[in-house]
């Protein structure tokens, strides 16, 4: 009875090492992905004047849209300008971009870190298949945020403008805080830039053996309906905006069902040899 407990001792005591080692790599990897954000958010410092010009560049092309439709209806032109209403409120907004920032600059720090944790797990095969991946993510994320950023962002603003008049020849002033601005273009950026990275995600999931194509294929009607809930929810409470990010998921969604099925046919060709 003694040696079947000490047989049990040994086996908690081997494992516990391992675990360990695995949590003191975990520990050493997330300390040089904040350095490395942190790093980001220092080299973003001298030009955050710059990057709140260029974020506010969809609102100027809004305007300017808008105003050239007030010119042909023979109407005013308006003059409109981001605002502050309180004394900090600037600074935290800086902080914010800076901290953005630093996460987009250190991105790739990021995903190496990743990879370099999940590595050892990987059999030599599989880290090859494992990189390409780490390629295609920032590349998708950066086609979400330039849709957001040259065409669904100045829309919804020039939406947004023409939404002042309330009948009757009464207009309503419009005075975006900075704040708020900056708060709904991140989320614009963030919701179509993580929403580009669903063939990614299923890819790996399907190259895993989690999902199959012919499940993605019978879930369809599901996914359209989550899809439908992620868009409303993340996005303004305009229904165009909410369709383009919705049309855009689920053609990501069929693309990846494509994907998986490539996967699926390179799993068996491999096996075969």
């Amino acid at each position: 009875m003694s040696e079947q407990a000490n047989l049990e001792t040994d086996e908690v005591e081997a494992s516990r090492a391992p675990l360990l080692d695995h949590l003191n790599e975990l520990r050493a990897r997330l300390i040089k992905s904040v350095l490395a954000v942190v790093a980001g958010m220092i080299a973003c410092a001298p030009f955050l004047g710059h990057i709140v010009d260029w974020l506010l560049w969809p609102f100027e092309q809004a305007l300017v849209r808008y105003n050239m439709r007030m010119l042909e209806a023979g109407k005013p032109l308006i003059d409109m300008e981001i605002i502050a209403t309180q004394p900090l409120e600037t600074f935290f907004v800086k902080l914010k971009i800076a901290l953005f920032g630093g996460v987009v600059i250190g991105f790739p720090v990021l995903a190496y870190q990743l990879y370099r944790f999940v590595a050892p797990g990987l059999y030599k095969n599989e880290k090859g298949a494992f990189l390409p991946y780490l390629i295609l993510s920032p590349v998708l994320f950066v086609a979400g945020a330039s849709l957001v950023f040259f065409f669904v962002f100045p829309f919804v603003m020039e939406f947004a403008l023409s939404q002042q008049s309330i009948g009757g020849g009464q207009e309503i002033k419009l005075l975006p805080r900075i704040a708020d601005y900056l708060s709904l273009s991140t989320t614009l950026f963030l919701a179509f830039g993580l929403s580009f990275q669903l063939p990614v995600i299923l890819s790996l999931l399907g190259r895993a053996d989690i999902v199959e194509s012919g499940q993605l294929r019978r879930w369809r009607k599901y996914a359209v309906l989550a899809i439908a809930v992620f868009a409303a929810f993340a996005t303004p409470p305009d229904p165009i905006t909410q369709f383009i990010l919705g049309g855009a998921i689920y053609l990501l969604y069929e693309f990846s069902i494509i994907a998986v099925r490539m996967v699926e046919r390179k799993a068996v060709q491999e096996a075969a040899v």
